[in-house]
């Protein structure tokens, strides 16, 4: 009962899709390509952080390669393992722990491009840990643009069952909610320590600027305004406000080519184009 659980609560929180041919479409299509010099037009390089057990591809496979035809140096990591997921399902670890992971892959990405600061693209728990890294870890002070879809910010009710959800896997025994198996998992689900240190004061920090883009057909961040900053200084974007026949859920922004025009645009707010909408029907 708690495994189907468990299982039921990673997916909910992920974009993880099991397909071979994903795992070399970071190097064929161009991203985290180490050789990559940022050019004046673009100076910040992108670092992509995926959501709850996704990993450097699943999750990407779709926005990088239009970042990288935008002319941005593209770099994605996996972070977040544990013994449920290995390398192949990522995310599961405390986000504290993963915030430290994503910092060392930033100043990385930094001595190899020679950029002084990056941006962050991130997707569903990859807005919430970076978040708490921009926060807590250093890295505003290293990251120009910050951009979230499918953002979660206040974690999750999981439609209602979210303190069924705590109560099943917290049972004695084997707790599937320890940070060596799905901590995550545990910070998601309010009320947690997590979610309070990074409402505390407010989730943005002066430097870098913050867009958050959410879905009124997101079922699996609920309700959908998790992913809502409303702080000063702040973008928040709902996509069925610039697009009313986007239909996207939470796992499907990741395939959403309104979603990347909104990324894009919030990258470059002065030269990129003006987002397109077209009829994007994919409601999970």
């Amino acid at each position: 009962m708690r495994a189907r659980i468990l299982t039921t609560l990673v997916a909910a929180l992920t974009f993880t899709i099991a397909v071979p041919a994903v795992a070399s479409a970071a190097p064929s299509s161009g991203w985290n390509d180490w050789s990559c010099e940022p050019s004046a037009s673009h100076p910040e390089p992108v670092v992509l952080v995926h959501g709850l057990g996704g990993n450097a591809t699943t999750n990407w496979f779709y926005h990088a390669p239009k970042l990288k035809d935008a002319g941005y140096c593209v770099y994605s990591l996996t972070y977040g393992s544990t013994v449920l997921g290995g390398q192949l399902f990522g995310g599961l670890a405390s986000m504290r722990k993963s915030a430290a992971e994503l910092g060392a892959f930033v100043d990385r990405v930094r001595t190899s491009t020679g950029a002084d600061k990056v941006d962050i693209v991130g997707h569903s728990e990859g807005t919430t840990m970076p978040a708490y890294y921009l926060k807590f870890e250093g890295g505003a002070e290293k990251v120009k643009h910050f951009v979230g879809f499918g953002s979660n910010f206040k974690g999750t009710s999981l439609n209602g069952f979210s303190e069924l959800a705590k109560a099943v896997l917290s049972l004695p025994g084997i707790d599937l909610l320890a940070d060596g198996v799905c901590g995550a998992c545990r910070e998601y689900l309010a009320p947690s320590a997590f979610l309070d240190d990074l409402a505390r004061g407010g989730v943005s920090v002066p430097g870098p600027t913050y867009t958050s883009i959410v879905s009124r057909h997101d079922r699996v961040v609920t309700p959908y305004t998790s992913g809502v900053l409303g702080e000063p200084g702040t973008t928040d974007i709902v996509v069925q406000d610039r697009c009313g026949v986007d239909v996207s859920g939470h796992l499907s922004q990741a395939i959403d080519p309104n979603v990347t025009g909104l990324i894009l645009k919030a990258l470059d707010p002065e030269n990129a184009p003006a987002p397109k909408c077209v009829p994007f029907f994919a409601p999970l």
